[in-house]
């Protein structure tokens, strides 16, 4: 049986019991369930290689109960990961020596003894003990180890994630600099340690970087690098300095809120645009400091601070007012910007069909005086809430400008009446978004779907809608992205389905095989060397 076939009725909610515990059964029997028994063991060839993914698929189920899920993690380390990962996974079930990446999922859900911890950190894999440095919750005693460790990329992982103050603060001196930049993005290092590594005050410089440790110096890593064992980050270089390095610590201490508000301003300067970049995300500078970043000469750092909910008034209004300088759209999802302001920026600028956040937190009284606006591009922004009072809601769905009534068209309540008269005032401009509206009647949908001229974005719309009819979404399939989600509603007519199985379209025929609506007598019939 095809992969993509098992796949799909994997993720069935209406297999019954027995045909689920055969697809287990089929996992358990093959060569990669063997395979994965045995630590060390050559990777299983043959037919059953089809079945790699099918255990992945049968640990999403909801269905699976506790005795299924050890099975099912028994013999497919994918599956064991997914519900370890889920927190459904039992500790108890897993040899840590031999499951050394199941019992790190677990660790990391918090479901893991300590005792696995020790025991992964002395495990000779670097990969192993770097994943674990990680993790959360770790015993201290294993946090001293892994900050010992003879690897420093383990090292560094420790430094980006300890939550243990004193060894993110120890780390953050460490000779290597590959370390200090973990510290540096670390939120748990001491302020005091975070304005050492960008004033270099009471730290002696670093020694090695990954740069200099594995490449003759003076050296610049090709940002392309095709080398598939290669390492070492894009544009990564030194000349003695650990440069790359050393510029890395500056732009994650800029960036980490709990570095010192003085030391992270006096890299307002810095030549590096990145660096400068990284400061306008803070939400804890002045408002001078923060006109000076909106000043900058680079767009993507006057963006960011356009966009940073931490200026005030008078600078969004001065942005505003200056043209906003290539950063309306910014300006305009900043949730502080005066509605007025944001008038005015939604006839300066494309805004797209999207939710504003000031839009978001107006008041009833803000919306209904933003909704009269005799700009269409104002009204249309209401228009994208989905809480309106019904008599808003009604009214904007009555409104004679197209783009006002699709942006209205998904709002949950809309009568059956409005959305047919939205459908014959303006068209197909409005159809696909009308298809999208919850409680879009099957009848309308039926019409949406065979309307001439097709739109193709309301296809895909309808093969989703839980209203959609077997006729409704039969037209769906005449679209190429809608046809694999009309083969998976289960209001498709499975006659249809059982077609729909030898479809050329993998996707396709394993949505299919997914369908709830498939009879149960075709499902054993795929398990049995079906299409």
């Amino acid at each position: 049986m095809s992969a993509h076939l098992l796949r799909g009725l994997a993720a069935n909610p209406a297999l019954p019991d027995e045909l689920l515990d055969r697809l287990i059964g089929r996992l358990a029997d093959g060569p990669l369930a063997r395979a994965s028994s045995q630590q060390g063991a050559a990777p299983a060839t043959g037919p059953d290689e089809d079945d790699e993914e099918l255990g992945p698929a049968l640990s999403e189920r909801t269905d699976l109960g506790p005795a299924r899920r050890a099975a099912l993690a028994a013999c497919d380390e994918g599956a064991a990961l997914q519900l370890a990962y889920a927190g459904l996974l039992d500790a108890a079930e897993v040899d840590p020596a031999a499951r050394p990446a199941v019992a790190l999922a677990l660790l990391g859900e918090g479901l893991g003894p300590p005792a696995w911890a020790r025991l992964l950190a002395a495990r000779p894999d670097r990969a192993i003990r770097r994943r674990l440095a990680s993790g959360p919750g770790l015993p201290l005693d294993v946090v001293e180890r892994l900050a010992a460790d003879p690897d420093v990329e383990v090292v560094a992982e420790l430094a980006l994630w300890t939550t243990e103050p004193s060894v993110a603060a120890r780390l953050a001196a460490h000779p290597h600099a590959e370390v200090r930049r973990g510290a540096a993005s670390n939120e748990a290092t001491p302020p005091t340690a975070l304005a050492a590594l960008i004033t270099g005050e009471g730290i002696a410089p670093a020694v090695s970087c990954l740069v200099c440790e594995h490449e003759e110096i003076p050296f610049t890593h090709d940002p392309y690098c095709s080398l598939t064992d290669c390492d070492l980050r894009g544009g990564a270089a030194c000349a003695g300095g650990h440069e790359s390095t050393l510029h890395e610590i500056l732009q994650q201490a800029a960036r980490n809120p709990a570095t010192p508000v003085a030391a992270a301003a006096s890299l307002a300067g810095h030549p590096s645009m990145l660096i400068r970049w990284a400061l306008a995300e803070r939400a804890d500078f002045s408002q001078e400091l923060y006109a000076r970043l909106a000043a900058d000469p680079v767009p993507a750092v006057r963006s960011e601070v356009a966009g940073n909910p931490a200026i005030g008034e008078p600078l969004i209004r001065a942005l505003a007012a200056g043209g906003a300088d290539g950063t309306a759209a910014d300006l305009a999802r900043n949730p502080r910007v005066p509605l007025d302001v944001l008038a005015h920026l939604a006839a300066v600028t494309r805004l797209g069909p999207v939710l504003l956040p000031r839009i978001a937190s107006a008041s009833p009284a803000e919306l209904a005086d933003a909704a009269a606006s005799a700009d269409a591009r104002v009204r249309r922004l209401v228009a994208e809430r989905r809480d309106l009072a019904p008599e808003l809601r009604d009214a904007l769905a009555a409104d004679p400008d197209a783009s006002v009534a699709n942006a209205v068209a998904p709002h949950p309540g809309l009568p059956d009446a409005l959305l047919r008269a939205m459908v014959a005032r303006h068209g197909v401009r409005v159809l696909a978004r009308v298809a999208t509206n919850p409680d879009a009647p099957p009848a309308l949908l039926e019409e949406l779907a065979r309307h001439d001229p097709p739109v193709r974005r309301a296809f895909r719309a309808i093969a989703v809608h839980p209203h959609a009819t077997a006729a409704a979404l039969l037209a769906c399939l005449d679209d190429r992205r809608a046809r694999p989600l009309a083969a998976l509603h289960p209001a498709m007519a499975p006659e249809v389905l059982v077609g729909l199985l030898t479809d050329d379209d993998h996707e396709v025929a394993r949505a299919a095989a997914a369908n709830p609506a498939l009879p149960v007598g075709v499902m054993a019939g795929l398990l049995t060397g079906g299409p």
